[in-house]
């Protein structure tokens, strides 16, 4: 797989981690679990599917020989035992509660946990990403480059957008605060780290999704400061100009990748 596939992968692994994330909560928090997103994650890292009982239960064979059991649930509970076990565990009949050996099991499932709930999600998703092969030369980021290149001549936001998101990925660009975002205009930048004292943001690439046009402003400004924000406005709107404009972009940020 070429590195660029391997690059949306991960950006793909951490979204849908993302939203498993935001969904999950304690059992009276009124909170479910985005089971379409937990499924995305599994899929990716080969569990297999069954159902047992009333269960969705997710399997995989562990690096011990032994099996791995998911059960697709708001607990995100995850063991290494079978999946006859968990069934017995997690959906007992009322003849199997009878018995004492059985009441012991389903009342106590420490001898066989892994993980829950946050926990679990944060497993899935390095095992996720260690599947990957992220390493690159300068012609993989050329290909990007000329991709981006492509689709803005062409017109293809969502080309534009997809290659301005894997750049975003290797810089560790990110949407800008609450204040400084445009209708119809998708920017991404450096941003000062969250705990910082005065939270800056810059420098940025932006795209104007109805306009076709791409901009990078090679600046910083402070997110408390409404003057600075209003001249950055200024330059996206084309009252000013731009450090940099058009496909010229895409070589900007592959620069910048390569001296990291």
């Amino acid at each position: 797989m070429s590195f660029k596939k391997n690059l949306l992968k991960k950006i793909r692994i951490n979204t849908l981690a993302e939203v498993v994330l935001n969904s999950l909560g304690s059992p009276d928090s009124g909170k479910k679990l985005d089971k379409n997103a937990m499924r995305g994650l599994l899929e990716i890292r080969g569990f297999v599917h069954s159902k047992e009982r009333d269960l969705d239960l997710y399997t995989q064979p562990d690096d011990r020989g032994q099996q791995r059991v998911m059960v697709l649930g708001n607990e995100l509970a995850f063991f290494r035992t079978t999946m006859e076990d968990v069934a017995l565990r997690r959906s007992p009949t009322v003849k199997e509660m009878i018995s004492i050996r059985n009441a012991i099991k389903i009342l106590n499932d420490k001898d066989i946990v892994i993980s829950k709930g946050a926990d679990t999600l944060q497993m899935i998703q390095q095992e996720c990403l260690d599947m990957l092969d992220l390493s690159f030369e300068e012609a993989d980021l050329d290909g990007i480059v000329q991709d981006g290149a492509a689709s803005l001549k062409n017109n293809y936001s969502e080309g534009v957008m997809e290659t301005l998101s894997l750049f975003a990925e290797l810089l560790e660009y990110q949407i800008p605060p609450r204040g400084m975002t445009i209708p119809h205009y998708h920017i991404l930048g450096a941003a000062s780290p969250k705990g910082a004292g005065d939270l800056r943001f810059g420098p940025m690439a932006v795209y104007g999704m109805v306009q076709n046009d791409l901009i990078f402003i090679d600046e910083q400004v402070s997110i408390g400061n409404r003057q600075e924000i209003e001249r950055i406005e200024g330059i996206i709107k084309g009252k000013s100009k731009a450090s940099c404009e058009g496909p010229d972009v895409f070589n900007e940020l592959k620069d910048r990748v390569m001296k990291m």
